[in-house]
């Protein structure tokens, strides 16, 4: 069974940087698109980017297009999220998954997700 552990997370103030790091356990994790999620308060969660299994290919939400950045270690079993430009309404809990099948570049549907790392934006 896969499972993911998110790291990284933190307070910061206004027009910072985070790193957020998403490490998988078990074997076929290269093989399968991963995608960072978030949810703030009182809000539902929604997607921020995704990565396909190869790397070569990534999508971005509107909402963070030019100041994130996804990238993925598949020798390490790691997906990461860069985070600049940091803004207030970027506070949430941030979430990683992993696609239900393997090899789709935009899959429609997450089976596996971490427990989640806080993320804080100070103005």
């Amino acid at each position: 069974q896969v499972q993911l552990a998110e790291s990284g997370g933190g307070l910061v103030q206004a027009g910072g940087s985070l790193r957020l790091s998403c490490a998988a356990s078990g074997r076929s994790f290269a093989s399968y698109t991963a995608a960072w999620f978030r949810q703030a308060p009182g809000k539902e969660r929604e997607f921020v980017a995704r990565i396909s299994w190869s790397g070569g290919s990534t999508y971005y939400a509107d909402s963070v297009k030019g100041r994130f950045t996804i990238s993925r270690d598949n020798g390490k079993n790691t997906v990461y999220l860069d985070m600049n430009s940091l803004k207030t309404e970027d506070t949430a809990v941030y979430y990683c998954a992993r696609a239900r099948q393997a090899y789709i570049t935009n899959p429609n549907e997450y089976a596996i997700w971490g427990q989640g790392t806080q993320v804080t934006v100070s103005s």
